[in-house]
Order: structure tokens, then sequence, then C-alpha cells
């Protein structure tokens, strides 16, 4: 499906301002098939993986309901400034962002954190040494997340946080400080989300009125 990229862009620690020598590059894109591929008994596949490694793409559909859920992931790519490819339908997909941030990010944001940082305290509580990448991830996304409904703007890059969310990757912060942290920032998305800019839903008929449009503008150019 590939052929039928409408966006593509570079995410992880490279969209987040937290790249060293060391690190892959992340691509994630979304593809459009033709509408008359639908028609049939076997439908186009909802994500593919490849061709490069580290690369996920998602079908349209699939990745504006994803979105609908405020999936971290899934709204990342609509936020990244690495844009490799931008098909005419890919800035219309972009500019539809404003329709899909909600309120549900409240609750997303904090699911998507909940079981690494619990693995993390489990693995601190029997005397282990927790995945450090993945706490760092955390509180990112709880930094990410706490903006979000503060401001209504979905920013990836960590700015100012960088230096102290690479010292929580390589282990060099305490244990406790780190549990502050999170617990701190977990404090603050609830209190945000009572005051946020954002509505409490996404927009979805503007979502779904534009995902028929590329249907069947699709469609009229099979004809």
């Amino acid at each position: 499906m590939i052929e039928h990229t409408v966006l593509s862009v570079v995410v992880g620690s490279h969209a987040y301002g937290l790249d060293t020598d060391e690190s892959d590059v992340d691509r994630r894109g979304v593809y459009v098939p033709p509408t008359r591929l639908f028609w049939a008994f076997e439908k186009p596949p909802t994500s593919v993986d490849g061709p490069e490694q580290e690369r996920v793409s998602w079908e349209v559909e699939h990745f504006l309901s994803l979105a609908l859920k405020a999936n971290p992931t899934v709204l990342e790519v609509l936020a990244s400034d690495l844009v490799e490819t931008c098909t005419p339908l890919g800035a219309e997909l972009q500019a539809l962002l404003p329709a899909l941030l909600s309120q549900r990010a409240a609750d997303s944001y904090r699911r998507a954190t909940a079981q690494q940082f619990a693995r993390a305290a489990a693995a601190m509580a029997s005397g282990g040494t927790p995945r450090w990448k993945q706490v760092m991830h955390v509180i990112r996304l709880l930094t990410l997340c706490d903006r979000l409904l503060s401001t209504g703007e979905l920013v990836l890059r960590v700015g100012e946080h960088r230096a102290q969310l690479l010292a929580v990757r390589d282990g060099d912060v305490p244990w406790k400080d780190v549990v502050k942290w999170v617990e701190d920032l977990r404090d603050r998305t609830a209190r945000a989300v009572l005051h946020s800019p954002l509505p409490a839903v996404p927009d979805t008929a503007a979502v779904q009125d534009w995902l028929v449009s590329v249907r069947r503008r699709s469609a009229l150019e099979d004809q």
C-alpha cells in the first residue's frame, strides 16, 4: 500500500527532540487505497509494516478511528514537524487535527502510561532495574498531555525538559524523584482537564464527512 501513501512523517526521538547519535529513525504513515478495493470480499489491510525497518502505516479510516479515541501514537503523526511525504490529501488530513483533539486525551494518555510505569515500579520493588527508556517516555507523554489539555495544542518536542528526560533514560534520576514527577504530572492532568479549552469529545461528524469525501473522490476518479 506504500504507493497510496498520502502522509509520511518521522516520529520517535527525532520528532521529540530526544535523539542522539545512536537513535533509530522511526517513520509512520497513512495511506488511502482506491475506493474500488473495498467493494470486494477481501478489503485492504488496516495497517502495514515497512518497506523499511521502523515504519508502520495505517489505512486512513483505521487511522481516523484511532485518532478519535485520542490514541497517542496516531495523533503524533499529525503533529510531527518532520514531514517526508504529504500529498494534497495528506495536507487535508493534517488540517483535521483540531477536529480530532478532545478531552479524551486525559484518559487515553494516562492509560498509555499506566502499565509501563506499573512495570517499572514492580521492577524496583523486587530489587530489579526498570526499563529507564520506558520510564522516560511515561514522563514525556504525561508532560505532553498536560500541555495539550491546558493549551489545546499538541506539541511533540520536549524543549526545556530534554536534559531531565535524558537523565531519566540514563537512570541518573533517583527513583523517589521519578515517582514524585509522575504523580505530580498525573495530578496536573487531572486538574487541567477541568478547565481545558478542548471539547469534551472530538468532532466526529467533521471527520466522517472528510472520510466520505475521500472515498467519493476516489470512486469518481475510477469512473
